[in-house]
């Protein structure tokens, strides 16, 4: 029989986190041996083998399963296609089909407020940033203009190649996350609801809307007002009915849907709700003082409308959970796949190390909350894979992983940044599923990942 300290050290050699902990609490002796077992059963319960243990990078970038590797396809601060710089901050994306098999990937920037000139698309001094151009940005700025926005990335997965980048949103804010439509384009959502004032000419706290485009071109900078004024941050749009649901990322945020006026225009306006649990009004999900929601717990859901989404004031949430909607612990990525809505809520769970939910019709169910920050810590953006598993991007403390959940609710690691502790964000497969194109928010680097997918991860 194989020892029970040996076996478990050999199962957890993957995760460094967890290892570094508890070996400590194994060199003190075996008195809390029968307590480390349960411990390790316990973990051992929720993870799988996935694609293999992570394996060393030479290059101190990327390190992956056996038989992947990666390229870096996109920098903050170089040159791009159109003569404008590709701004720092990358952070969520999606991947469109573009002609002649080519993929169109969609790119945010959170670049807030205040930050200087070099941190955006025009240079130093902005000095790239033409009188025509200006007139055409949502805001032009007090003293410079937002630096934000969205640039996109024109890659040939057969000879993984990029073949041109470009900007396609200026004037915007703290573009952080978002989503794809089936019509082809990315609604991009500003996490902010910075005011006219000091730095801004205008109020934000909008999501725009961005064609997938494979030549330069920027898009119309129209604010979507009916979809609300809060601190956004992502959308996922379900394709049978072509109705918006929207994260926000607050510590007492809410779950809101968007149903336009017209399927596939959403610049013609339409209503905006929140999500009520049924027979639980002003539901809290986040488990902080106490377990309101339990693991796969299967609830009734119903929308309550909401007024003045606008919200000067930015009290959207307050007034919604007032009138029953459900509360959630910053709401963050949101994808559409395996007939469901998936997000995650980055510091839920009893110990707020992240929640994942399941939306699918008007069910809504916890899927994954593992309360183990070595198992995942602070999920923020997701993705579903071509062939059902879901792919966290970690925003926590300390070394930061993509990590895999199996339809059946089992995690893995996928991936983790060597280069230092900056979060993962934008994780989105490709159109021909070769690729996962993922960026590193710090020092703004956009990544093209290759491998044997779909035959590689077995023993799950």
């Amino acid at each position: 029989m194989t020892n029970p300290v040996e076996l478990y050290i050999r199962e957890h050699m993957q995760n460094r986190r967890h290892f570094l902990h508890e070996a400590s609490a194994i060199a003190l002796g075996f008195a809390g041996l029968g307590h480390l077992s349960a411990r390790a059963q316990e973990k051992n319960n929720l993870l799988v083998h996935g694609y293999g243990p992570l394996q060393k990078d030479p290059k101190r970038v990327l390190e992956l399963p056996k038989g992947f590797s990666y390229q870096i396809v996109g920098r903050s601060g170089e040159k791009m296609d159109d003569g404008f710089f590709v701004p720092a901050a990358p952070d969520g994306m999606a991947a469109f089909p573009g002609p002649n098999g080519l993929t169109l990937l969609v790119r945010n920037h959170e670049v807030s407020p205040g930050v200087g000139a070099g941190s955006g698309p025009f240079g130093s001094r902005n000095a790239l940033l033409a009188d025509e151009l200006r007139k055409t940005m949502y805001d032009p700025g007090r003293s410079g203009p937002p630096l934000g926005g969205t640039t996109t990335l024109v890659y040939d997965t057969k000879k993984q190649k990029k073949v041109r980048q470009f900007l396609s949103l200026a004037g915007s804010l703290r573009n952080c996350a978002g989503g794809p439509t089936p019509w082809n384009s990315w609604v991009t959502c500003e996490e902010t609801v910075e005011k006219a004032g000091r730095f801004c000419a205008e109020d934000h706290g909008w999501c725009f809307e961005v064609p997938a485009t494979s030549q330069p071109k920027l898009a119309d900078s129209v604010p979507l007002k009916a979809m609300g004024r809060f601190n956004h941050e992502a959308v996922a749009v379900d394709p049978k009915t072509g109705y918006v649901y929207e994260t926000e990322d607050r510590h007492d945020s809410l779950i809101y849907r968007f149903l336009p006026d017209e399927p596939g225009k959403l610049i013609k306006g339409g209503k905006l709700q929140a999500l009520v649990v049924v027979d639980k009004k002003s539901l809290d999900t986040r488990n902080w003082t106490g377990q309101e929601v339990s693991l796969g717990d299967k609830m009734k859901v119903k929308w309550i409308e909401m007024k003045d989404v606008h919200s000067p004031k930015d009290d959207l949430r307050q007034r919604g959970f007032a009138a029953g909607a459900a509360r959630f612990a910053r709401g963050e990525g949101m994808w559409y796949g395996n007939g469901s809505i998936y997000f995650a809520c980055t510091n839920g769970g009893k110990r707020k190390h992240g929640q994942v939910f399941k939306l699918t019709d008007d069910e809504l169910e916890l899927f994954a909350e593992p309360n183990d920050k070595d198992i995942v810590d602070n999920c923020d953006n997701l993705t579903v894979a071509p062939w059902g598993d879901l792919i966290l991007c970690e925003d926590g403390g300390g070394e930061q992983f993509l990590v895999g959940i199996t339809p059946q609710g089992k995690f893995f690691k996928l991936a983790r940044n060597a280069g230092g502790n900056s979060e993962f964000a934008g994780a989105t497969f490709s159109p021909d599923g070769s690729t996962l194109f993922v960026n590193v928010q710090r020092p703004g680097i956009t990544l093209a990942i290759t491998g044997p997918w779909a035959s590689a991860r077995r023993g799950n």
